[in-house]
């Protein structure tokens, strides 16, 4: 499983906002939940295969892990039962790489002859001939650029959600980016380094001398190549419960989440105002997805 949202920084931080509802100005005040996400995410897999249906292909959705095995990995995991069941994910990731290989839409694609194989991504995608949307992004030594082709079927899913697609492709990247500019104010920060080290005091007492989460996840990797998979598995959850064990003791996750918060609130106005945007159109897009397919079981 992805453990964190910058590898740079070691340090990746749970995008849990606490506020809820809206504004009288029609701005949401919290950020959607994952599963919230997760449901976008499959409304729009639905609506893709419909108009490539429609449009005379045949087209498969991903097969949908349940809500437990799909819940994200942050910084640092403080839900025991979780832990003792999935440890860090590696079954999970195990059988999403499998479903990723099995996904029959790449044969499909690649036994149609090349006039129809043609036709297929454009109606996808729009083939060769789609608008490329680029954006300037915020990084951590100024700006960068991000391209994306937009057209066909995916586009017009993306339009039923969220409206306009180059707006939300948009705002999307720079939200998604904004990371870079204040994960390395958390690392400095007295709150969060603290609790940080009393997990690692934690850790070590319990037999596991990591100084972060991520070292943690890092030798356990190492250790289960050398292992037979069973015992990999069970020394993945034991020093897995022990880290959220210890993330509770510490209130590392707390923490980190506030101080996130914190750290958001201060960002320059511009970037506020387009996480504004962006939390509007994520809500009206997972709106629109509720009526299209259910939730996770």
């Amino acid at each position: 499983m992805n453990r964190g949202i910058i590898a740079a920084c070691t340090v990746a931080v749970a995008l849990a906002v606490t506020a809820t509802g809206c504004t009288h100005g029609g701005a949401a005040e919290r950020d959607t939940t994952w599963a919230e996400r997760l449901r976008i995410s499959d409304a729009t897999e639905v609506l893709t295969g419909r108009c490539m249906n429609r449009a005379g292909f045949r087209y498969w959705t991903s097969t949908r892990l349940s809500l437990e095995e799909s819940r994200p990995l942050d910084y640092v995991n403080d839900d025991v039962d979780w832990a003792a069941e999935h440890g860090y994910g590696s079954r999970i990731q195990e059988k999403t790489d499998k479903a990723r290989r099995a996904n029959p839409n790449g044969n499909y694609r690649a036994g149609l002859s090349p006039q129809r194989r043609d036709t297929y991504d454009k109606a996808l995608d729009g083939g060769r001939n789609a608008t490329f949307l680029t954006t300037e992004v915020p990084t951590a030594t100024g700006t960068g650029r991000i391209g994306k082709r937009l057209g066909g079927c995916s586009a017009q899913a993306e339009k039923r959600l969220y409206g306009d697609p180059a707006t939300w492709f948009r705002v999307n990247k720079t939200v998604s980016n904004l990371t870079s500019l204040y994960v390395p104010r958390i690392t400095r920060d007295e709150k969060f380094t603290a609790a940080l080290a009393d997990w690692s005091r934690c850790m070590g007492r319990a037999g596991h001398p990591y100084p972060d989460p991520p070292a943690a996840q890092e030798a356990v990797a190492r250790q289960a190549a050398e292992l037979p998979r069973a015992k990999a598995f069970e020394a993945e959850k034991r020093v897995a419960v022990t880290e959220a064990r210890c993330a509770r003791e510490s209130s590392l996750a707390a923490v980190t989440r506030e101080r996130e918060k914190h750290y958001r609130a201060a960002l320059p106005a511009r970037y506020r105002e387009q996480i504004d945007v962006h939390r509007r159109l994520e809500h009206q897009a997972y709106t629109r997805a509720a009526g299209i397919t259910g939730p996770r079981a």
